[in-house]
């Protein structure tokens, strides 16, 4: 049988086109079910407080960080997407007096203006850069921050970026959120064009993709109108330069934030019984981290929501 056609957007694979058992079977977990998803390999935490939450994912850039020495040095890779946390990792270095000098940061992602064929500047108002920089890295005390050269922000250039992942430094944990479309990072469900016409590519193929400049699902398009612009999706890029699962399999460990904000609770629920059943798809890119050795989903119980059916 062929698959479907996408509900969203026909010219796209994305999760409407799944077996609607498995989506029905994720609409199905409870909180309770949900926790108990885990398996060796893939860990489900849950949070009762926001405050929690979002400490939590804090604590995971400080635990990296104080690993790093000049011999050896640490990185974390982040997202922009929870960015809660990014004011929190600031005021913890400064209050443990932190000194960053042989730690790194990896952003996840930028997005690309097509018209210059370059990441957007950090003036431009969604800038990635920006938002790391202006949340996080400038709060930090001078004494302690880390140098300018091990910050590394993807570019139209993706070299330097894809280079810095193979010079020696550890990425301890890569943290991310999910979106609508169960990407993590811009790690989007391909187009239905050329050999992917009928199918997916399998999971063996969409894990050879490096850092690259991506077309963005229309959904995505719309979360981040949604999330981020008031919902002016005229004003989102319709391109973006992503980490790749290429490098995402040099992290020690994935850990994907789910606040409830960015994904919605059959997303959430989705995802989780994948990886938790071992089943890759790429209409479903999170669902890939299936093959990691070290995945953790983090919850925030309150954000989990219900998969009945409410009239608004």
């Amino acid at each position: 049988m062929p698959r479907p056609l996408s509900a969203i957007a026909p010219d796209w694979w994305d999760y409407t086109t799944l077996d609607a058992s498995l989506i029905a079977d994720a609409a199905r977990l409870t909180p309770e079910k949900l926790a108990r998803l885990s398996r060796p390999g893939f860990k489900v935490v849950l949070y009762d407080t926001l405050e929690d939450f979002y400490l939590a994912e804090a604590l995971e850039y400080i635990t990296a960080w104080r690993e790093s020495t000049p011999d050896n040095p640490v990185g974390v890779c982040g997202p922009i997407g929870p960015t809660e946390q990014l004011p929190l990792v600031a005021r913890l270095v400064n209050s443990l007096g932190l000194s960053l000098g042989s730690a790194h940061f990896w952003g996840m992602d930028e997005w690309f203006d097509a018209a210059t064929g370059r990441e957007v500047p950090v003036t431009h108002p969604l800038s990635f850069e920006r938002a790391d920089r202006e949340l996080c890295f400038n709060r930090i005390e001078r004494r302690l921050r880390m140098p300018d050269s091990n910050l590394h922000f993807p570019k139209g250039d993706t070299r330097p970026y894809r280079d810095s992942w193979s010079s020696g430094v550890r990425c301890a944990v890569m943290q991310g959120g999910q979106g609508d479309i169960k990407h993590w990072a811009f790690n989007d469900p391909l187009p239905r064009r050329g050999r992917w016409k009928q199918e997916p590519p399998p999971a063996s193929e969409y894990r050879k993709l490096a850092t690259r400049v991506v077309d963005l699902h229309p959904l995505t398009l719309a979360q981040n109108a949604r999330t981020s612009g008031g919902g002016n999706i005229t004003m989102v890029p319709t391109q973006a330069i992503t980490v790749g699962p290429v490098e995402t399999w040099k992290a020690d460990k994935v850990s994907i934030w789910h606040a409830g904000t960015h994904d919605n609770p059959l997303g959430q629920r989705l995802t989780a019984l994948m990886i938790s059943q071992r089943i890759q798809d790429s209409a479903v890119p999170v669902s890939l981290l299936g093959g990691h050795p070290n995945v953790q989903f983090n919850y925030y119980r309150g954000g989990l929501g219900t998969c009945a059916v409410e009239m608004h």
